[in-house]
């Protein structure tokens, strides 16, 4: 707990915090300013923290957390509730080894579960003395993002191609595409495979379904975002929530712009 947060006069003539809704702002500052608050700038904001010192609802919370996320002010995961405010460490820099190393056991107290805690260590691991871990393997090709079994189906059909059908490639189905690009797509950004298997299946019973985030997915491996787990749920918002600017995919062609064997163009 901390008796006091750092608010820089400069941030009413940001553009990006100016073109917040009110909420949003509100929470900007609650952020900054709360005693959940650290000298790391992560920190846990469960529902009940922020619904009891705000007085808003677990929805409205939720909603504000994703404007902060679109804004590149700050990201909540929703697993473990733990909060990055991305810039903290650049507008608070640890001024002597106390405030340093007190930081750096903050920081390595971030659950292993936490969406973000991989970016977080890259970007902000140096600032307090921590080790970078290694990059993951990025999904590059596109071999990589289908599953071994349509694989093996693409090289028989290399091998075979006067077979029955006429040697067309195998469709994959909308299932098939999700799981065979979202799980590397996730996992290879830190989310544990069990994680990343139930967020997907939450996406398919979404407004829109499988047609919704199979045009996420490619959106997002064209964004390439450092949080791509944040990223879809922000795209695909639950029942009642209000849409996100990547939302309205349910109107679209979700084989529009797959070819045959299920890669992207």
């Amino acid at each position: 707990m901390r008796d006091y947060g750092k608010v820089f006069s400069k941030i009413w003539e940001s553009s990006d915090f100016r073109s917040m809704s009110e909420d949003g702002r509100a929470l900007v500052l609650y952020l900054l300013t709360c005693q959940h608050g650290t000298i790391a700038g992560v920190f846990r904001v469960p529902d009940g923290y922020a619904c009891e010192d705000l007085q808003w609802t677990p929805e409205r919370v939720a909603e504000a957390f994703r404007e902060t996320l679109s804004k590149g002010f700050a990201n909540r995961c929703e697993t473990s509730k733990w909060v990055w405010v991305f810039k903290f460490l650049e507008w608070n820099p640890p001024e002597n080894p106390n405030q340093r190393k007190s930081a750096a056991k903050i920081a390595a107290a971030v659950p292993a579960e936490c969406a973000w805690k991989l970016d977080f260590m890259r970007v902000c691991g140096p600032l307090v003395g921590l080790e970078v871990p290694p990059p993951p393997n990025p999904p590059a090709t596109v071999p990589g993002l289908l599953p071994n079994q349509y694989q093996e189906q693409k090289q028989e059909q290399k091998q075979n191609p006067s077979g029955e059908g006429g040697g067309a490639p195998p469709q994959l189905e909308p299932a098939e595409i999700i799981f065979g690009y979202g799980l590397p797509l996730l996992t290879n950004a830190g989310t544990p495979e069990k994680q990343a298997r139930t967020f997907l299946g939450a996406l398919r019973k979404r407004p829109g379904g499988d047609a919704a985030v199979v045009n996420a997915l490619r959106d997002c491996l064209k964004a390439k975002p450092l949080q791509p787990l944040e990223w879809l749920a922000a795209a695909l918002p639950p029942d009642g929530a209000k849409a996100g600017k990547h939302s309205g995919f349910q109107d679209k062609n979700y084989r529009e712009g797959i070819e045959a064997d299920g890669s992207f163009v």
